[in-house]
């Protein structure tokens, strides 16, 4: 006889959100009983910055002031490092001073651990909720198929843009409407046919599980479609529908169609299915061959630069393989020893170009970065490094702490 295998734990995000709270708000009592917290706050990795999560993640983001800098920064004459040391272990986390005014508080519990990184990481996909980011989509829908619960969580234009995706997926020409004075109609989609093309109006309505979509919304759209001669009409919502509209738009000969939140989530199971996970996978090789040669022969914008480092100054050099408007997906390169002062310590780097390049091909080394233009220069964002175009002159570098 076997012993089945032990349940694993899992916690809504409610729960998870609630350990947040109580894990901050125990640090605050403890630090302000000992009169060490001034100007000291709590911030949301996400929000502070800005890239993709970790492993293991950083469940929540501890800015530091005053007295409290000192101790956890080794200042720390009454020892109180101790008893705050103490206090996260009993806590179930540990801590990381990061940079001497920032500290980390992980997760030590592995299930705990788990369900934190799947919450952070549903964050920052939904973060990237943008019409022209369509490779994050695969972890938007393997998210839903894990916890459909969370299709309530998107607002209502991360709703209509996810429908945009999924439509499209299904092989439709989709228009994604304002978001705002669309005249009702969020979506137009085409299908094309020899025999004539096909017009789907599309209504989005993201309303909360035990709100019902009425009869007037549904006879609205009906009548907006008839009016601009649309061949069909689709409303679709994260919640259900009262009696009288299903019943109304089984009058309509096909025309009116109805799609719930059940609908929506296997359209999602079904887009999951034919997407790509693998980052590399996005970009032929040929086309990262091409792209290498391009470079190494000067073409501009294809490499990009950050330098920076803690009481160092590094570098670090990537290829740019992909890009949108809001985002980019980013290749690492070796940076290569231009000049150096004899032992290595101080001089400057170029990027590292040669047959061997291509081997840098691999999904761990591909990664996604958000692209912004400030002043007409663009920038790369991957949370760790801020990347721009290089301008092909030799880089300092001093390790020299």
């Amino acid at each position: 006889m076997t012993t089945a295998a032990p349940a694993v734990k899992r916690w809504t995000d409610t729960e998870l959100e609630q350990k947040i709270r109580v894990l901050e708000q125990t640090i605050k009592q403890w630090a302000v009983e000992r009169d060490l917290w001034f100007d000291c706050g709590f911030r949301n990795y996400l929000a502070h910055n800005g890239g993709e999560p970790g492993s293991p993640p950083v469940v929540t983001l501890l800015y530091l002031g005053g007295e409290l800098y000192g101790v956890l920064s080794g200042e720390d004459a009454e020892g109180h490092e101790s008893a705050f040391s103490n206090l996260i272990d009993s806590l179930g986390y540990e801590y990381e001073n990061n940079d001497g005014s920032t500290v980390y508080f992980y997760p030590t519990d592995p299930e705990l651990r788990s369900a934190f990184e799947d919450y952070f990481h549903w964050q920052w996909v939904c973060s990237l909720i943008t019409e022209d980011t369509a490779d994050v989509y695969h972890e938007l829908y393997e998210q839903f198929s894990k916890q459909p619960e969370r299709l309530q969580h998107l607002d209502w234009r991360e709703f209509e843009i996810l429908l945009f995706r999924l439509f499209q997926n299904q092989g439709f020409e989709a228009l994604l409407g304002p978001g705002k004075g669309d005249e009702g109609i969020d979506l137009r989609l085409v299908q094309r046919s020899p025999l004539g093309d096909v017009l789907t109006f599309v209504q989005a309505k993201r309303y909360r599980g035990d709100r019902p979509i009425k009869l007037p919304e549904v006879q609205a759209l009906y009548g907006a479609a008839q009016l601009d001669q649309a061949d069909k009409a689709l409303f679709v919502t994260t919640s259900n529908y009262a009696p009288a509209p299903r019943r109304w738009a089984a009058r309509t000969d096909g025309f009116m169609q109805l799609a719930a939140a059940k609908e929506v989530l296997q359209w999602c199971a079904t887009a999951k299915a034919g997407v790509i996970a693998d980052r590399a996978s996005l970009v032929a090789r040929d086309r990262v061959i091409q792209l290498i040669y391009a470079a190494a022969r000067g073409e501009r914008g294809l490499i990009v630069h950050s330098s920076g480092g803690w009481n160092i100054t590094d570098n670090w050099f990537a290829l740019v393989l992909k890009e949108t408007k809001h985002a980019a997906l980013l290749m690492g390169l070796r940076a290569a020893v231009f000049t150096h002062d004899g032992h290595g310590q101080v001089g400057s780097h170029v990027p590292d170009l040669d047959p061997t390049t291509i081997d840098l091909f691999q999904s761990e080394n591909v990664w996604r970065a958000k692209r912004s233009i400030n002043d007409g220069r663009i920038h790369y964002w991957d949370g760790y490094h801020l990347y721009s175009a290089w301008n092909s002159h030799p880089c300092y570098f001093n390790f020299m702490d």
